[in-house]
């Protein structure tokens, strides 16, 4: 069935339903109460009370409306001197005492007005720690209803013990959206419905035009898809807020709609349906399907002239600058919870840079590399092409997904990526923004984003669709993938790079690279993380040199156990760590072969070959293992 079925099925079995009305509902942009929007929506709780339906309203509103009439009275009562000098937020429990007499107030004649009853109920995050006002609360709403009265509640902000009223996260509830919830659940409701100033939940901001309505909620599918926007205008929440009241509610067992109208209730298809065994009733696009799509779309991309292409990735650039203000709260959120370092303020316009020198690049497709003569008039060419569907799995650095979506349209390339957890709203925002600039003519689909980790299995069997995988993570990570599939793999190991500098080594020169190879790029695969010095460099002073260098860049430094010693710094607990940020090892060897020795127990295989610097000779030759 899909969510239209879904909802006449448990809709016919509601008689008890919890109605949230959020600040945007109940007040008008300028504070004032939205009276022909309230009176409306009374109505139409009135005629479900009519019918049978038992209503428990909770509303917000009293702080937006307390303020609003606050900051008229104290207009009204201020001198011209008054009024130029700087003007103090109000204090917003004094807000919420004034607007709450006033709100009430509202509804008590509104409701008159059509003959019915309702009734104030205040509470607070404390009083639900105590069982026995919860058993009082159940019964006085019990009574209420069976009179055909309409409790209404709000929670009590001029007397909450809350230290920071609109912050404050912790505690039992923490906004009226999920006092609502948490309503639901203690009064065995049948239904919550979270009223909103829009149709439902959006992809992204409903004032964006690519923006689309979900009409039935899937965590796993559309978590890492929705964009929020700024937080309501009003109030403390917004669509955030909402989201997460609305889900815990349904995994409680509680169908949650959350819609700007109560039609839901007629089985219309109306705003977001929230409920626990949703994922079931809508069709999950299955790994084949994803990667089927990426192969199309691939060869319609490859069938574009170079300059289609190289548009594609001016758009892109573009779109990022575009939507940089948005991709940074969605990195921001996923560094809050990591607790890690994130987006430097100017990686977005750094990567749209890189973008836009990759377009400017000689075409990929279509070059001959080689040719041979294989018999008089027969000419046999070797020329570049498209590899077709590549699985690209990549760990934590979300700016990978941009570097990696830009190759694979300039070279013509579907793309199924996966990206790690702790970047998931990172990730995202940019697939969001990078598949939207691709033209219909391509599809979206071209670039796959997967979301979960059960998904790579599936993806990994798909040797008939799936052209090449590339790991790009931990050794653990390549090893899993190169032992569970029959798709070529192009892998390495851990990116444990050094640089050695040699004692005959032009110091100068020597600086320049230490300091570019750690800090240009330090959560790159191929950045520093060992400095490797000749010993006569500790003794005649350059190794403090280095040193000072690198510490003056905000590079912290740990030390083997012969430059722990002589720099008094941390000793590390193992060469093989590959730090991914501005940290690095220094250790003194005694020469050369020393170094490469160092460097062969301790570094990457692949690299021995093409990437290890040697700093030798006064000219500054680079040589390879």
């Amino acid at each position: 069935m899909d969510s239209t079925d879904s909802s006449r099925a448990f809709v016919k079995d509601v008689k008890r339903l919890v109605v949230k009305v959020g600040t945007a509902v109940v007040t008008r942009s300028d504070g004032r109460l939205a009276l022909g929007r309230l009176g409306a929506l009374l109505e139409q709780l009135k005629e479900l009370n009519s019918q049978g339906f038992e209503i428990i309203l909770v509303s917000s509103g009293a702080v937006g409306v307390g303020r609003q009439r606050l900051r008229y009275r104290k207009l009204v009562n201020s001198s011209l001197a008054d009024l130029q000098k700087p003007q103090n937020e109000l204090d917003g429990k004094a807000c919420a005492a004034v607007g709450q007499s006033s709100l009430m107030a509202l509804y008590d004649t509104l409701f008159s007005q059509l003959d019915v009853t309702s009734s104030q109920l205040l509470v607070t995050d404390s009083d639900f720690r105590d069982e026995d006002f919860r058993k009082q609360l159940y019964d006085t709403v019990q009574s209420l209803l069976d009179l055909r009265v309409i409790p209404i509640f709000n929670e009590n902000d001029a007397v909450s013990t809350r230290k920071a009223p609109y912050e404050d996260s912790s505690g039992i509830f923490w906004d009226n959206d999920s006092l609502a919830g948490l309503l639901a659940l203690e009064l065995k409701a049948d239904l919550l419905v979270l009223l909103s100033d829009v149709e439902g939940l959006y992809s992204g901001p409903p004032s964006e035009p690519n923006s689309k309505l979900i009409h039935t909620y899937i965590r796993a599918k559309h978590q890492a898809e929705i964009t929020f926007g700024d937080k309501s205008r009003v109030g403390r929440g917004g669509m955030t807020a909402k989201v997460n009241a609305a889900y815990c509610a349904a995994c409680a067992g509680i169908p949650v709609v959350i819609t700007s109208i109560i039609k839901v209730l007629e089985g219309k298809r109306v705003g977001t349906l929230f409920h626990r065994d949703a994922h079931l009733w809508v069709k999950q696009v299955g790994a084949r399907e994803m990667a089927v799509a990426a192969r199309e779309s691939s060869r319609r991309l490859q069938a574009l002239q170079s300059q289609d292409r190289r548009k594609i990735l001016l758009d892109v650039a573009d779109a990022l600058e575009a939507n940089e203000s948005l991709i940074k709260v969605e990195n921001e959120a996923d560094v809050a919870a990591a607790q890690e370092a994130g987006y430097a303020k100017s990686l977005i316009s750094s990567l749209a840079k890189s973008i836009r020198i990759l377009a400017d690049m000689e075409e990929p497709i279509g070059q001959i590399l080689k040719r041979t003569e294989l018999a008089d008039g027969l000419i046999l060419e070797k020329t570049s092409c498209p590899l077709g569907v590549l699985l690209i799995v990549f760990e934590s650095r979300p700016d990978a997904l941009v570097q990696i979506a830009s190759l694979a349209i300039r070279s013509g390339n579907g793309l199924l990526l996966k990206g790690g957890k702790e970047a998931m709203r990172s990730n995202a925002i940019l697939h969001k923004v990078i598949t939207s600039a691709i033209p219909d003519t391509v599809g979206e689909k071209l670039i796959g984003l997967v979301t979960s980790r059960e998904e790579i299995p599936d993806l990994l069997k798909l040797d008939d669709v799936i052209d090449l995988v590339i790991p790009r993570g931990s050794n653990k990570l390549v090893s899993q993938i190169k032992e569970s599939t029959k798709i070529p793999v192009l892998g390495h190991a851990d990116g444990i790079c050094h640089v050695y500098v040699d004692k005959s080594a032009n110091l100068d020169v020597a600086k320049n690279i230490v300091i570019d190879a750690k800090i240009d790029y330090p959560a790159a695969c191929n950045a520093m993380e060992t400095l490797l010095v000749h010993k006569d460099l500790a003794c005649n002073g350059a190794l403090n040199e280095l040193v000072v260098e690198l510490q003056h860049e905000g590079v912290g430094l740990f030390g083997g156990p012969r430059a722990s010693k002589l720099l008094q710094i941390p000793e590390t607990r193992l060469f093989h760590h590959e730090y991914n940020s501005m940290v690095c090892t220094v250790e003194i060897v005694d020469d050369v072969r020393a170094a490469i020795d160092h460097i062969h127990q301790h570094g990457r295989h692949v690299e021995n070959i093409i990437l290890y610097f040697l700093v030798l000779f006064l000219e500054m030759k680079v040589v390879s293992l």
